[in-house]
């Protein structure tokens, strides 16, 4: 089983940490997600074949910019700002700062 820590950005309350975990879950190999929302960590195990570019990419699609954990910048989401219907604020219900 392998682990992956990544470092995500946007996440401010329970419903983030739902949002981010439902972005990870169905991914082939994810075996369990972990989200310290304090931290902005997010550590996933499993058989992770395809390695964090399709989690980072996962977790993009869904609002929250990510970038391995002790990575020098953020992956980018795209090019501009953010389309997600929250705008840049990630997938947050939109309730929270």
């Amino acid at each position: 089983m392998n682990t992956i820590d990544l470092e995500v950005q946007g996440m401010s309350c329970g419903s983030c940490v739902n949002h981010v975990t439902q972005a990870l879950k169905p991914i082939p190999g994810v075996t369990d997600v972990a989200v310290d929302l304090q931290s902005g960590h997010v550590r996933v195990s499993g058989s992770l074949d395809a390695g964090a570019e399709r989690l980072v990419s996962a977790l993009s699609d869904a609002g929250y910019p990510a970038k391995l954990s002790g990575a020098s910048a953020l992956t980018p989401i795209g090019n501009g700002p953010s389309t997600h219907p929250k705008g840049s604020r990630g997938g947050c219900c939109g309730s929270c700062s």
